[in-house]
């Protein structure tokens, strides 16, 4: 179920509505509705900026509009990411209520047998109690578990994923840097440079997770409870890699790619050199002249697989941006299951990525599949534990996965700022 969302053209003060209704999923043709009313609203905050009578209602009307597309354009992306829901208990669907089935068997009970019915239902005018004939009124109640979000990553999906067989993996890196030279027919031919291997390691840390829940509970709730455990812990797992593989400090944990920018903790780990950083263009925010040096600044046999890496909210500050023909930078997703983009660039968001602030990395830019390398030792093993802790049954889960920069040069990182 989507939420309504309604959108404010620019006018006087509303010259229509943009609404994305409940009974429906929001569609394309919202999206660039919203799009062009926000243009069309920033367009007049520009311009009262520029007469010097900034008006705080434009300025939080396009806030408004701002919040809004994003939420359509999240919408319109997981759209394509729908899958059948999962199901729970005794066929109970996700977010379906489903009528009590003993209620529900004692009511048809009570209605084919009559006064012959069990001793225990009865026909009478209360059904607040079931002695005085509440099994006449089955309840239903929603037989799933409700879950707080949490922000997972799509690192994993960006990046390039090996499986090993053994319990490390070491990467070998030639330099190039072979030497050679012009020389005439009977001039001597000295040594030249041999070119050096470098070595990384890759060493896979270990998530863990010990729940418990008691075997009673186990044998009597309506709900597959191991079933909801074991989807809860590989939510959790996702969300600690995605995190790690961003900032890890690879203690027990993979190293993160932001790790690797220039002035970084890891900056000098891979021989080939650090992740390059490139000003923003703006002392706390991005610009769009910013923007465009670091897509040029990636070298060009990087570029037809490279994507925008930032969070949410930079995100909302980028979208004000426009290049020198006042076109604007971000453009929302024009058909079903593409990407939006930023400067002709597909966008993905990191929940964990650095936020707009002086001196932060709040964007990478580049070919993450080229750059990044996760390292899976095996797969979730969980062990069911009932003799430890009677009479609870503990759910021991753990995972092997490493992780690092396999090349810096398909990237680049966006540093809040003027200058280095």
């Amino acid at each position: 179920m989507f939420m309504q969302n309604t959108v404010r053209t620019a006018g006087p003060r509303a010259r229509g509505l943009i609404a994305v209704r409940a009974e429906a999923p929001p569609t394309i043709d919202a999206l660039a509705r919203g799009f062009e009313a926000f243009k069309e609203t920033h367009t007049r905050q520009l311009e009262e900026i520029k007469k010097g009578v900034a008006d705080v209602v434009t300025a939080e009307q396009l806030e408004k509009i701002n919040a809004a597309l994003t939420e359509l354009q999240t919408a319109v992306d997981d759209q394509a990411k729908i899958q059948a829901a999962a199901k729970l208990g005794n066929g109970a669907v996700i977010g379906d209520l489903q009528a009590d089935p003993e209620y529900t068997a004692a009511f048809r009970a009570h209605m084919r047998k009559g006064d012959k019915a069990p001793a225990d239902i009865q026909a009478a005018m209360q059904k607040g109690t079931d002695a005085d004939g509440g099994y006449l009124a089955p309840i239903e109640w929603d037989r799933t578990i409700g879950e707080k979000l949490k922000r997972i990553s799509p690192m994993r999906q960006e990046s390039r994923v090996i499986t090993i067989g053994v319990a490390g993996f070491k990467k070998y890196f030639g330099d190039r840097a072979v030497g050679s030279g012009w020389v005439g027919e009977t001039a001597s031919r000295p040594a030249t440079t041999t070119p050096q291997i470098g070595i990384v390691d890759f060493t896979p840390g270990e998530l863990y997770a010990n729940p418990a829940i008691t075997q009673q509970l186990l044998d009597d709730a309506a709900v597959d409870l191991e079933q909801w455990l074991g989807s809860e812990v590989d939510t959790e797992f996702n969300r600690q890699e995605g995190i790690a593989f961003l900032s890890g400090d690879g203690s027990n944990k993979p190293y993160g790619v932001l790790t690797y920018v220039t002035g970084a903790a890891n900056a000098t780990r891979h021989p080939y050199g650090a992740i390059k950083a490139v000003p923003s263009g703006s002392a706390a925010a991005f610009s769009g002249d910013g923007l465009l040096d670091v897509m040029y600044d990636l070298p060009s046999e990087f570029s037809a697989n490279a994507k925008w890496h930032l969070n949410r909210l930079s995100l909302k500050d980028i979208r004000k941006l426009k290049d020198g023909q006042g076109n604007y930078l971000w453009q929302p997703s024009y058909a079903s299951g593409q990407p939006q983009t930023l400067a002709g660039a597909p966008v993905v968001e990191y929940p964990d990525m650095p936020t707009v602030a002086a001196g932060n990395i709040a964007a990478l830019f580049g070919d993450m599949e080229a750059t990044y390398l996760v390292i899976d030792r095996v797969g979730i093993r969980i062990l069911r534990d009932p003799f430890t802790n009677k009479p609870f049954v503990h759910f021991y889960t753990t995972k092997r996965v490493g992780g690092g920069v396999h090349n810096p040069e398909p990237m680049r990182a966006v540093k809040i700022g003027t200058a280095l």
